[in-house]
């Protein structure tokens, strides 16, 4: 691999004691591009050891995968089964004559929504709970984690579907507005929407500042 091939020779120019300047001039030189070469250099520390001496490189691991993949679908669960109980809550507590007396199309009647609902989070929910308390133990007791390429692709995937979902959220609340159908019914199930987004998207930035700033300190 050609990148193999310029982290060896940087390896080896940098045990030699060459100046990074001069390796990257013979580098940009030969073909190489200036980004290229700055990548690469930058994977080596600068120290009095006269050696090279590697940074901590992000990484992926199947097994880890396989855990925040599933945590991530347990977070799907929980979010659209806890809606979904919401929703139909709210759809008891404040009734539309004009709904459909069986339900909607999506769910069923509303006594099997409410169940299926309560189903889902006394399956997912603390499957969820055991999950990220594992995983947050691990990434404590091996800070080498925080640098798994498998979570933070996850971690930002999610935030952009959180942000699309309030952005949508916030255009389905004015347009209702302007339309002069706005309700008490809607509002609050808009409100669950904002919360539920909201809620896994201020959890995950959070989550992906601290996962940067152990990268920084790493």
């Amino acid at each position: 691999m050609a990148n193999q091939t310029l982290d060896t020779f940087i390896r080896e120019a940098l045990n030699r004691g060459e100046k990074r300047d001069r390796i990257a001039t013979a580098l940009v030189a030969a073909g190489w591009t200036q980004k290229e070469v700055d990548a690469a250099l930058d994977d080596y520390a600068v120290t009095d050891l006269g050696m090279a001496v590697p940074k901590p490189r992000p990484y992926v691991s199947a097994r880890e995968a396989f855990l925040y993949l599933v945590l991530f679908i347990l977070l799907g669960v929980v979010a659209w089964n806890l809606g979904s109980l919401l929703f139909a809550l709210i759809d008891l507590a404040i009734p539309d004559e004009l709904d459909n007396p069986y339900g909607d199309m999506f769910f069923g009647p509303r006594d099997a929504q409410i169940r299926s609902a309560i189903a889902g989070l006394v399956v997912g929910g603390p499957l969820f709970a055991w999950l990220a308390l594992h995983i947050r133990k691990q990434r404590r007791t091996n800070p080498a984690m925080q640098r798994s390429r498998v979570r933070k692709w996850l971690t930002y995937a999610t935030l952009i579907i959180a942000s699309c979902t309030l952005v949508g959220d916030a255009i389905g609340l004015v347009y209702n507005f302007l339309a002069g159908e706005l309700s008490a019914r809607l509002i609050l199930k808009l409100l669950v929407v904002a919360l539920l987004a909201g809620g896994v998207f201020f959890y995950f930035i959070r989550d992906a500042e601290e996962g940067d700033a152990n990268d920084q300190q790493a």
